[in-house]
């Protein structure tokens, strides 16, 4: 009797660690720095395409920065918008633009222009795949940032094949 009470409490104990751990971790897809690269010269590439000389930041999904060109005529300024672009898009989920309309002054929104890192204005895109939020993408150095966003999207497209999952 005693060994059935053993195995009993074996199996019980088993199936107990089991589901914790089962719901004690999750797992992400990410962007593979291949990728990131790619998509960050892509989206360089359609903004030079139109005579634009920019910096492209792509973020993973926390935000940190994973691939970063930037052409050698973009202004100094370029570096920190395109990364605090993206960073925003992936933190807010839409993009920049959308952003940038939604918190402005006549809305009570427009506090979250405040939060730490966050930049409202157009050039950057949430990279989203499958129903999975994967990163962003910022550009800066085009006159205008939905001119920047188009490059963004441009290079989006470059990759989306390689998004399908």
């Amino acid at each position: 009797m005693r060994s059935v009470y053993r195995s009993f409490c074996a199996g019980a104990f088993a199936l107990i660690a089991v589901s914790a751990s089962a719901e004690s971790t999750f797992s992400l897809t990410s962007l593979t720095p291949d990728v990131a690269l790619k998509l960050a010269t892509a989206a360089r590439e359609s903004c030079n395409e139109q005579g634009y000389q920019v910096a492209v930041a792509v973020v993973d999904r926390s935000g940190l920065l994973q691939a970063f060109v930037r052409d050698r005529f973009a202004t100094p300024h370029t570096v920190e918008v395109a990364e605090r672009k993206a960073w925003t898009a992936l933190s807010f989920r839409i993009p920049t633009s959308e952003m940038e309309k939604a918190t402005n002054q006549e809305t009570t929104m427009m506090g979250i222009r405040h939060a730490s890192n966050a930049l409202m204005v157009g050039g950057g895109l949430p990279i989203e795949a499958a129903g999975s939020l994967l990163g962003g993408i910022g550009i800066s150095g085009a006159p205008g940032g939905d001119l920047d966003e188009a490059c963004a999207a441009d290079g989006l497209l470059a990759i989306e094949d390689e998004l399908l999952f």
